[in-house]
C-alpha cells in the first residue's frame, strides 16, 4: 500500500474486504454498529469485571499506554474513576501529546508526555 499511494491516498484494490460478503473491512472501534461483542469478548469482559470486583481497596495500577479520546468510556475515563476511589490505586499513562489527568487524582497519577517505545526502553535500560 505504502508504495503504491499517490497523494496520501490507496488504490481501493489494495483495502482489504470481507472474505464473506466482499465489503469493505474497518477497524473494530466503537464508532458504530459494527463493534464486535462475540462471545470471546463477553467471556474476556467477564473476566475483567471479576478481576476489579476482587480487588477492590488494595493497592493497584492502572497502567494506560497510548489510549486517547476515541473511545476514552473504555479505558480512560473508567481508570480515572477506579483511582479516584481507591485511595491505594496509582494511575500511570504514558502518551505523547495526551498525557493527563483530572485533578482529582493528581496526587494518585503519573503522567508521562513522550514516545512510549523510547519511554519504556529508557526505563528497562536499554
Amino acid at each position: 500500500m505504502v508504495k503504491r499511494q499517490e497523494n496520501m491516498k490507496i488504490p481501493s484494490e489494495l483495502l482489504p474486504v470481507c472474505p464473506h460478503c466482499g465489503k469493505p473491512m474497518t477497524m473494530n472501534l466503537r464508532c458504530d454498529d459494527t463493534f464486535v461483542e462475540d462471545e470471546g469478548w463477553h467471556r474476556a469482559a467477564e473476566r475483567y469485571e471479576n478481576f476489579l470486583r476482587t480487588r477492590s481497596g488494595q493497592s493497584i495500577l492502572f497502567l494506560e499506554l497510548g489510549v486517547g479520546y476515541n473511545t476514552p468510556v473504555i479505558i480512560k475515563y473508567p481508570f480515572w474513576q477506579m483511582t479516584a476511589k481507591n485511595s491505594h490505586a496509582t494511575y500511570a499513562c504514558i502518551n505523547q501529546g495526551q498525557a493527563v489527568c483530572p485533578q482529582e487524582i493528581d496526587r494518585q497519577a503519573i503522567c508521562i508526555d513522550a514516545d512510549i517505545g523510547t519511554t519504556l526502553s529508557i526505563i528497562v535500560g536499554e
